[in-house]
């Protein structure tokens, strides 16, 4: 495809508002790390009920991603992320409001289906909207946006810290960045690729030919109508059992442990108890919200080196230059608690490499991957089950945090997400393959 025949304004601005889902999503997530001793204090909270208050987001987002293939099938990925967009603004009021530790679950529960559904919803929106040349670098934007927003909320952590009531500002200030995503998605159009598989052809190529201009759209208009018609199956609407069968199980395997390592690897442990983790080194409550900050700052500078480099350098290579950076780093951080080890911001250096190696690769890869490795006719509820599988993995390691802290140490319990980056290079550098450069449609004759 001709790179004058892109119209990059277009794709640029559908991108861009498709990947405010992911900042919602960060700033959600991310906003209970400087809340977390506030939370303790007020709800008076043991540790298991700390891992329960911080990971109960969590469980919404596992249902959120298992609702959300369906229902993005039927109403289109635009209306899931207006829907989004109102749970966020939702959970972010109640439960800055909240005076029980049930009504702030309940709170974040419902914040967590938007989470859910956004993760799955916005890579795909994306990847369903733009050519096969720049798919790579637009996903990430996605990731970025997250990256983005967990530093905003390690901002909005840090301004708010001296305010009265401070936790409930932290929490309520969600509502802006929500009311901004909601407004934004009034302004771009549904993708070509759902357009086109319920039928609304005109519009469909309509749309299409606003990304890759008209005369490429007649030539893939074929190409995708045909990718929607399941490979030797009667039913034309994706089903659990059709995605388990001969042609579409090792895609779907791979996908699942894909979006598993990302969480196993213990980014969202790191994240959300960055605070708790340098309070331990003997840093005050003030100072380890600030160096949160700095953990931000990195991830959203890593996530401009994947941008940059992933639709050139190709996803199989990031995934392994990641585990292998991350699993070291991690081993060093161990290696300090262990031996007591705090000097001169040792460990605040070691979790920065950490984070920023993720932040270039699994966390923005890890995005692009799934987004487009799933076959058209199958791929709302196929990235519906790996992302649940990304949510669950990620519930059980921040759930599991301060109590494996507790029981085995913080030395320890590193050494064990250093092992996971372990398996997890093992894993990508023997089964994946790469799909740079690809279309979707190319990409389906990798698996089928």
């Amino acid at each position: 495809m001709a790179e004058q025949s892109i119209h990059k304004p277009f794709i640029i601005k559908v991108s861009t508002v498709a990947a405010l889902g992911g900042l919602l999503f960060g700033f959600d997530t991310a906003i209970i790390s400087g809340t977390i001793p506030y939370l303790t204090s007020y709800f008076h909270l043991s540790d298991l009920m700390l891992g329960w208050a911080v990971g109960c987001i969590l469980i919404g987002c596992a249902l959120g991603a298992i609702l959300a293939g369906k229902l993005a099938d039927r109403y289109g990925r635009k209306f899931i992320l207006i829907f989004c967009a109102i749970l966020f603004a939702i959970s972010g009021l109640g439960a800055g409001l909240s005076h029980t530790l049930n009504f702030f679950v309940i709170f974040r529960l419902i914040g967590g289906l938007g989470v859910g559904a956004a993760a799955m919803v916005s890579p795909m929106y994306i990847a369903e909207s733009v050519p096969a040349s720049w798919r790579g670098r637009l996903v990430s934007l996605y990731q970025l946006a997250i990256v983005l927003g967990i530093l905003l909320a390690y901002s909005s952590n840090y301004f708010f810290d001296q305010f009265e009531n401070n936790w409930r500002w932290m929490f309520a200030s969600q509502l802006a960045p929500a009311t901004v995503f909601l407004l934004m998605l009034l302004l771009v159009p549904e993708t070509p690729r759902w357009l086109l598989g319920k039928g609304k052809h005109q519009e469909g190529l309509h749309v299409l030919g606003l990304s890759i201009g008209h005369e490429n759209a007649l030539k893939a208009y074929h190409d995708i109508l045909n990718s929607f018609k399941p490979k030797n199956q009667q039913s034309q609407t994706a089903t659990i059992q059709m995605l388990f069968s001969r042609n579409y199980r090792r895609v779907i395997v791979l996908g699942i442990l894909v979006a598993v390592f990302q969480q196993i690897t213990g980014i969202n442990s790191i994240l959300y108890y960055a605070p708790v983790i340098f309070k331990a080194t003997g840093l005050s409550a003030s100072s380890s919200i600030l160096q949160t900050i700095g953990i931000g700052i990195i991830n959203v500078i890593s996530t401009f080196i994947a941008i940059g480099l992933v639709d050139r350098v190709g996803r199989k290579r990031f995934l392994l230059a990641g585990s292998l950076l991350m699993g070291l780093s991690l081993t060093a951080v161990a290696l300090c608690f262990q031996y007591q080890f705090f000097e001169n911001y040792i460990v605040l250096i070691f979790m920065l490499l950490y984070v920023g190696a993720f932040g270039c690769t699994l966390g923005a890869v890890t995005w692009v991957y799934l987004s487009e490795v799933f076959p058209n006719a199958i791929r709302s509820l196929a990235l519906s089950i790996a992302t649940l599988s990304l949510w669950l993995a990620d519930f059980i390691v921040t759930y599991s945090f301060p109590y494996m802290t507790a029981q085995l140490g913080t030395s320890l319990t590193m050494y064990i997400y250093a092992a996971c980056c372990a398996i997890a290079f093992i894993f990508f550098y023997f089964r994946l393959p790469e799909t740079k450069g690809k279309t979707l449609e190319e990409i389906e004759h990798l698996f089928i």
